[in-house]
């Protein structure tokens, strides 16, 4: 994901970060500046991707107004 800013790229992955706690699923992600890089699997499932990633990715894209 790329952003305006550092503090934008911040205020998203907080967001981002409350979903994730709500739905017990919890990304991998490195933050430059104001670019986010998103790595989604279940680890559960041998690395494979769910259905809580899939909504994990929704909201991602929403909150990012992407979606």
């Amino acid at each position: 994901f790329k952003f305006d800013s550092f503090a934008e790229a911040i205020g998203w992955m907080v967001s981002v970060s409350i979903f994730a706690d709500k739905i017990d699923h919890h990304p991998e992600w490195f933050n430059v500046y104001s670019r986010v890089r998103v790595d989604l699997s279940t680890h559960d499932l041998g690395n494979a991707i769910s259905n809580l990633d899939l909504e994990l990715a929704r909201k991602m894209n929403a909150l990012a107004g992407q979606g």
